[in-house]
């Protein structure tokens, strides 16, 4: 698909219609990955919008993202869930697969938490290993498909955005330290977005490892850079799934079935991280 440019008008017509869809305003954003949408289950007096209800939103394809955003109250947070998200290669364009950030912030949401379901690259990392991204390498960015492609919305932020510190250290450092009260360990690392939909081959593996990437995806990358256009602070986790294939030899296969059960081991935990960082956040 080609590039999409939205103005200010259709971020106001789709933040409006939530507006009038809830009683809440909710300051912090939350972003659930395949087969971590179980979280929203925990937000309280939620009010709950199908995408498709809301003018200009992308609505998901894909299983394991439920498609529904949910608003309401989280460890003491006023929250809004993004009950599963779409992806470039669902045949959305960058600007549009991003849309639902920019109304996030018309909205007032002030902190964003992504979350994701990653292929391992680093050898450490076993499925069901929580990864605290400390950066990330925009490898489809670098090729062109990057959403601020295109006029610039200077009542967001600048022309060229800085990204030297993507992901929020303070939010950082009480994520790990919710992680060791938890008693589990969390991994951090690089992660490396990729277009998708197929998954890499061996060679792409050991070309990512080279890289520096600890963990691939195919999504998040293009959410966080237009938060941070905007100003807002971003933490990143993704659940391991599965331990990416770097030798042709091995017999096995990765699936998106596989993806799935594994976010059955890794929300547990992840509900428990995020729910730790939500009621240890300073006030804004």
């Amino acid at each position: 698909m080609s590039d999409e440019f939205f103005t200010r008008k259709e971020f106001d017509e789709a933040a409006d219609a939530i507006r009038n869809r809830t009683r809440h305003h909710p300051q912090i954003g939350l972003i659930l990955g395949s087969g971590l949408s179980p979280l929203a289950d925990e937000v309280g007096k939620a009010d709950a919008i199908p995408f498709s209800e809301i003018p200009h939103f992308p609505v998901s394809t894909i299983e394991g993202h439920m498609g529904s955003l949910v608003i309401g109250e989280l460890a003491g947070q006023s929250v809004m869930v993004m009950q599963g998200r779409t992806h470039y290669y669902e045949g959305y364009s960058m600007q549009r697969i991003t849309l639902p950030v920019r109304v996030m912030q018309v909205l007032g949401v002030h902190t964003l938490f992504v979350t994701n379901a990653a292929g391992g690259i680093n050898l450490r990392f076993q499925p069901g290993d929580l990864m605290l991204i400390t950066d990330h390498i925009n490898i489809i960015g670098m090729a062109g498909l990057n959403p601020l492609r295109g006029p610039n919305l200077d009542e967001f932020g600048p022309r060229f955005p800085d990204m030297s510190c993507a992901y929020d250290r303070a939010l950082q450092m009480i994520a790990r330290r919710v992680a060791s009260d938890l008693g589990f360990t969390l991994q951090e690392g690089v992660y490396m977005c990729l277009a998708g939909p197929s998954f890499e081959t061996p060679a792409d593996i050991r070309f990512l490892r080279a890289a520096g990437a600890d963990a691939v995806g195919m999504s998040t990358v293009p959410e966080v850079t237009v938060a941070r256009h905007g100003g807002t602070r971003v933490m990143g986790v993704s659940g391991i799934s599965n331990v990416a294939i770097s030798d042709p030899s091995e017999d096995r296969e990765t699936t998106h079935e596989e993806v799935l059960e594994a976010g059955r081991i890794i929300v547990p935990r992840l509900i428990g991280l995020l729910k730790g960082v939500l009621r240890d956040l300073p006030p804004v």
